[in-house]
């Protein structure tokens, strides 16, 4: 039996929770969003809402091209969201955060290898997205391009944070959590 919409909306506010407690975004900045079995749909979170105050109300539900089939203003990276789902049927959840050493150390180097076993063992690889503004349709392309015909489920955003995908909301949380500390080890490194 499928899980119904109501259920994960309060997942996604969990998580929302879980994710910024543990540093991957801040402010009003960042998004999740987890497609809905057995349909053409999605619920993301709406714009201008923190992760540390989320509520299972403050997710929308949206048709794979973005449009939300309810009242309220999904986050402007619906389009990256959605095109990710149309792209990868076997996603479920994705994870848009902007962590501070992920960001920092791909856009510094232009790249973030992978120096933790758990990085290697679940993220495999991990691509990086060019600038493009917040909310456009040239960056949906970029990060879109990323997951396109591959397994990557992590990719950062240089000046703008990563992107995490995986066959559930739980999974992609994960990749995000590994990324920032896969990252946090790699500026230890570097340092040293």
């Amino acid at each position: 039996m499928g899980r119904d919409t109501e259920e994960i909306r309060a997942e996604l506010a969990r998580y929302s929770r879980l994710a910024y407690a543990r540093g991957l975004s801040s402010g009003v900045s960042g998004n999740l969003s987890a497609r809905v079995p057995g349909t053409e749909t999605a619920l993301i979170k709406k714009t201008g809402i923190c992760f540390a105050e989320a509520d299972p109300a403050d997710f929308i539900l949206v048709d794979l091209q973005g449009r939300p089939l309810e009242d309220g203003q999904p986050s402007k990276e619906v389009r990256f969201h959605c095109g990710i789902y149309r792209e990868r049927p076997e996603i479920g959840g994705i994870c848009h955060g902007h962590s501070a050493c992920a960001t920092a150390y791909a856009t510094a180097r232009g790249d973030l290898p992978l120096v933790t076993a758990a990085s290697q063992g679940l993220l495999k690889e991990i691509g990086v997205v060019g600038v493009a503004p917040s909310g456009s349709e040239a960056l949906a392309d970029m990060v879109v391009s990323v997951f396109r015909g591959s397994a990557v489920v992590a990719c950062v955003l240089k000046t703008h944070g990563f992107v995490t995908a995986g066959a559930d909301l739980s999974k992609a949380y994960y990749a995000a959590d590994v990324l920032e500390d896969n990252a946090k080890v790699a500026w230890l490194m570097a340092a040293l």
